[in-house]
C-alpha cells in the first residue's frame, strides 16, 4: 500500500469501486449542470438513490472549480462531495484542478468530515492526463493536510492500475 504520512494525517492510495466504499464522504465530477446522467453519476443516482440527484438539482449550477455537497442517499459514504473540474486543454487547467480540489476541502471541513475520498478528477470523460490529476491532487492535498482541518484521512482511488500507478507515482513524490 502505497501512502504519505503528513503529521498524524494520511493520504493512501486504494484500489477500488469510489461509490461503494465505507468512507464518510467522497468526491465525484460533475458537469456544471449538476446532471447525474451516465457512468459514475448514473451508478450514483442507482445506487444512492433519487434523493442525491434532486439534492444536486437544487445546487443548479457548478462553475469550474467549485464543490457542493449532497447526502451520499443509500450508498455506503454519508456524503457525495461533487466538483466541477477542469476539462483537458482548457486554459488555466491545473490552476482550476487545484482550486477544484481546494474547494471540495473546504466543504469537507465545513461539514466536520475527518475521511474523504477522491477519484483522479478530470480523466476520464474530460481527458485530463493521469499523472497530471493525479499531481495536482496530491499536492493540493498535501498543502491542504499541513494547515488545521478537520480531514485526517484521504483516499486516492483508483479503479484500475491504468489509474492506480499516477496516483502511486505521485504520492512517492515520484511524479
Amino acid at each position: 500500500m502505497v501512502e504519505r504520512r503528513i503529521g498524524e494525517k494520511t493520504i493512501r492510495v486504494v484500489r477500488g469501486d469510489i461509490t461503494d466504499l465505507p468512507v464518510e464522504a467522497f468526491v465525484f465530477d460533475v458537469t456544471s449542470d449538476c446532471k447525474l446522467s451516465s457512468g459514475y453519476g448514473g451508478a450514483i443516482v442507482a445506487r444512492g438513490g433519487k434523493t442525491v440527484q434532486d439534492q444536486l438539482s437544487a445546487v443548479g449550477s457548478l462553475p469550474t472549480g467549485e464543490a457542493a455537497v449532497t447526502t451520499g442517499g443509500t450508498l455506503k459514504a454519508k456524503f457525495i462531495i461533487h466538483v466541477n473540474g477542469p476539462k483537458f486543454n482548457e486554459p488555466g487547467t491545473r490552476e482550476k484542478l487545484a482550486r477544484a480540489v481546494k474547494s471540495a476541502l473546504a466543504r469537507a471541513d465545513e461539514k466536520g468530515i475527518t475521511a474523504v475520498a477522491f477519484p483522479p478528477i478530470g480523466s476520464g470523460l474530460y481527458q485530463v492526463p493521469l499523472d497530471v490529476s493525479a499531481k495536482v491532487i496530491v499536492d493540493t492535498v498535501s498543502e491542504h493536510l499541513k494547515n488545521s482541518t478537520c480531514v485526517s484521512e484521504v483516499l486516492l482511488v483508483g479503479l484500475d492500475a491504468r489509474e492506480l500507478k499516477p496516483l502511486e507515482a505521485a504520492v512517492k513524490g515520484g511524479n
